[in-house]
């Protein structure tokens, strides 16, 4: 079988293939599919579907549908079909046979994305695991070559004996013992990511984590804030994160910090975004790039309200978030890219959700007013009464908060200040 990377210049013409049955939205899969090809440099110019309660376990189609298929690639001379759903490896090559066309499976597709996308050595690693895991059932011997020399053959101490089975077998062993090396890499990667995260537990900084759909509009939003609150060079070109209206812009999780006007401070970070039919592999491998989203205090679930289909996109998410353990969280759900809608914006729902546009900055400021009635809850006005010995205690204080008054008394300061219940224990032999 080909390999599926992409010609940079002209995208490859491909058809797209689905099944539908009773249960299945097919017309929003079918579209998303469309938009992940189009990120994959790929055109898609014709789309077949057929409607089955459970795919052929041979061919996908039935029999009539892969003739009709097998006569199209003739026609429109394409030589790809790319399929809504993953495709068994006996499925892909009887396919394969019967169109003479090379056969790519949504998790393949979006295993092909991801590779691309991955900038960090982590998020390289995690998708290079996860298309191993995916190749290995799928080896065969016309692609032992070409897996060769993806797989690193040079100095793998393994001998060829021949070819056929042997070859195969070959080729297995030494992907397996890649696998096992990147996990071993990927585990050394972890434990600094533990010591990072830490380390930012250590500064008491309450954690905000936006996740959501893909392209749904996160890291626009994430800019935004940086713009107006970051902390130094927190809003520098290179600490921006990279946003484009495209499937998946973005794999890294990225972690800011935002000093509000009163002085509060809370962890800003951004996380991969989910897609439907998201494959098990990748959802595994990316459980530590969302490792930010599962310690966060409070999650900012993005969503796309402007297209027709974001309470799927919404159901996706959760699903998501579920299968990587992620629950029990507090969420707030926020109706992004109003602009785009008839809504009117920024309008709250509740205590948990509310409508805005990313680009508005007064949706950006009710946005940050309803997460710090969600992140500092526990804050309380409280008067305290410096020594003026103890002039440090004081500057500490004005470092990370606004006085709300300050008078003096012949002994010392006295300051009302907002503080969190940690803090208030911390400065208990201050309080009046």
């Amino acid at each position: 079988m080909a390999q599926h990377h992409s010609n940079i210049d002209t995208p490859r013409q491909v058809f797209l293939v689905g099944l539908t049955a009773s249960n299945t939205n097919l017309t929003y899969e079918l579209e998303e599919l469309a938009n992940l090809t189009t990120a994959n440099n790929l055109e898609p110019v014709e789309t077949f579907t057929q409607k089955l309660e459970r795919p052929n376990p041979a061919t996908y189609f039935g029999k009539g549908k892969v003739e009709e298929l097998a006569e199209a690639v003739k026609t429109y001379d394409v030589d790809m079909i790319v399929a809504n759903d993953e495709l068994s490896p006996s499925q892909i090559r009887n396919l394969e046979k019967a169109t003479n066309a090379t056969v790519l499976d949504r998790t393949g597709l979006i295993l092909d994305i991801f590779a691309q996308r991955a900038q960090t050595k982590e998020a390289k690693l995690q998708v290079q695991l996860a298309r191993l895991q995916y190749q290995l059932p799928r080896l065969r011997t016309s692609m032992s070559v070409s897996l060769d020399q993806q797989t690193g053959s040079g100095g793998s101490g393994f001998t060829s004996r021949g070819s056929g089975e042997t070859k195969l077998e070959e080729s297995r062993r030494r992907i397996t013992a890649q696998m096992v090396h990147i996990r071993q890499d990927l585990s050394d990667l972890k434990k600094g990511d533990t010591t990072r995260s830490a380390r930012r537990q250590e500064n008491d900084l309450p954690n905000v984590a936006l996740v959501g759909y893909t392209n749904a509009g996160k890291s626009t939003l994430m800019n935004r804030l940086l713009e107006r609150f970051g902390v130094g060079s927190d809003t520098a070109d290179s600490k921006q994160v990279f946003e484009k209206d495209m499937l998946f812009a973005t794999l890294n999780t990225t972690v800011r910090q935002l000093t509000l006007p009163d002085k509060k401070q809370f962890l800003l970070s951004d996380t991969v975004g989910f897609v439907s039919k998201l494959p098990h592999n990748l959802v595994a491998a990316f459980q530590s790039t969302l490792q930010e989203a599962a310690n966060a205090d409070l999650l900012l679930h993005v969503v796309d309200v402007s297209d027709e289909h974001h309470k799927d996109m919404m159901a996706t998410t959760e699903k998501t978030l579920s299968e990587v353990g992620i629950t029990d969280i507090p969420m707030i759900t926020i109706y992004n890219k109003a602009d785009r809608t008839e809504l009117t914006y920024p309008e709250l729902s509740g205590e948990n959700a509310i409508t805005i546009s990313a680009l508005d900055s007064d949706s950006q400021t009710a946005l940050i007013d309803l997460i710090k009635k969600h992140i500092f809850n526990d804050v309380e006005i409280v008067t305290l009464h410096i020594p003026f010995d103890q002039g440090a205690v004081q500057a500490k204080l004005a470092a990370n908060h606004t006085f709300l008054s300050e008078s003096y008394d012949e002994t010392g300061s006295l300051l009302t200040v907002e503080l969190s219940k940690l803090e208030r224990e911390l400065f208990t032999t201050y309080i009046v």
